[in-house]
């Protein structure tokens, strides 16, 4: 009985946690107590100059993270000069904008980053929706670059890896990648991830 009360407690937590605005990266241990972050957090949310460039964080502004990553992603879209619309649309593909997923291959949170490309992208936390998304516009931005500025071959090398687009000259002959890059061009198009 304990355990299926502590799983709850835990699941809990989970959601109170994912609804805190998380750009504030206060530590990185576990050791802080829970009421010591929430009033550091809205010591920081009172700051005037919280837009600044010293700021502590990557996103010019306070966030919401009721399911709204809106703020997060048009910031990361506009700093990589991608459109907003590809990103949420890879978001909703990879993730449904659950930023606490986590794929059976290992990859993790709303752009699914994978641990070695997530470090290799300088993300410390895959989880932390302001590190994720940067480190997945990044590597987008990357792919794009690598391809021409194509951008199914890119989703292509998001999804089956860049060494696969090479070796089969295009988009992979593999079912998941090629259904893959349909699933997010047809989002694209219909504005379905909004």
């Amino acid at each position: 009985m304990s355990n299926v009360l502590n799983n709850i407690l835990k699941q809990k937590l989970i959601e109170i946690q994912s609804q805190l605005p998380t750009y504030v990266k206060l530590v990185k241990d576990d050791s802080v107590d829970f009421n010591d972050v929430l009033t550091a957090e809205i010591d920081q949310s009172n700051s005037t100059d919280i837009g600044s460039p010293d700021a502590i964080g990557s996103v010019p502004k306070k966030v919401s993270y009721k399911g709204d990553f809106n703020e997060i992603i048009d910031y990361a879209a506009k700093k990589y000069n991608i459109s907003s619309s590809i990103v949420k649309a890879v978001i909703k593909a990879e993730s449904n904008f659950n930023p606490n997923v986590v794929s059976s291959a290992g990859a993790m949170g709303l752009m699914q980053l994978m641990p070695g490309t997530a470090r290799s992208l300088g993300v410390d936390d895959a989880f932390d929706p302001v590190e994720n998304i940067e480190g997945g516009v990044k590597y987008l931005k990357e792919m794009l670059e690598k391809f021409g500025g194509n951008l199914e071959l890119a989703l292509a090398a998001y999804n089956a890896g860049p060494g696969n687009v090479v070796k089969y000259g295009g988009i992979p002959p593999f079912d998941e990648t090629q259904n893959y890059v349909k699933k997010i061009m047809g989002y694209i198009k219909n504005r379905t991830f909004e």
